[in-house]
This record gives C-alpha cells, structure tokens and sequence, in this order.
C-alpha cells in the first residue's frame, strides 16, 4: 500500500511558473509549480533521460532541458505521442510540509 512521504517543506518548492529536482529516498523528483498548483513526477525523461526538474514549465506541461519533450503536469503524458509518459503522483501539502504519495 502506498503512503504518503515528506519530500520538503512548503519553503523550498520553486516558484510559479518553475521546476526543480528533488530527492526523495534513493528516487530523484520533479516538481513543478503551475499558478500555484503543485506536480510531482519522475524526474528522468523517457527519451534520453534529461533532468525534467531542470526544465521549463510551459501551458501545463514541464519541457526536459535537454530536447524540448514536453509533458503533460497531470497526466506524465508527452505532447507528441501518449506512448511516452512520465509516472505523475498525489501531492499535497499540510501544514508547512509537502507530501507525496509514492
């Protein structure tokens, strides 16, 4: 059964309209801000495993650093083709913690 994990505190999630890496455990994080709304996904791209929490958040979508794949912050799904996704999780936040659901 999964349960949720503290991956930080509210302090240290990025800004609107920005990603950053996060380790949780031995996993690596991507974590997005959207107006406020908050993703968190797998932080390796499937195409040639770019740093997704390096990237850009753009029309509700993190695009990878390294070739420009774009996916999509609820679904992990990327733009071009839906055979190419991103493991999305639960978030949320209580108090001044952010958990996940891993």
């Amino acid at each position: 059964m999964q349960q949720f994990v503290r991956i930080c505190g509210t302090s240290e999630l990025p800004a609107s309209g920005a990603a950053r890496e996060i380790a949780s455990g031995d996993r690596m994080l991507c974590v997005a801000n959207e107006g406020g709304v908050i993703s968190v996904m797998d932080n390796v791209c499937p195409h040639r495993g770019g740093p997704l929490g390096q990237g850009m958040v753009e029309a509700g979508k993190i695009i990878c650093p390294w070739h420009a794949w774009a996916f999509d912050l609820k679904t992990g799904a990327a733009e071009h083709t839906p055979l190419a996704k991103v493991q999305v999780y639960e978030a949320k936040i209580e108090g001044e913690d952010v958990l996940v659901k891993l």
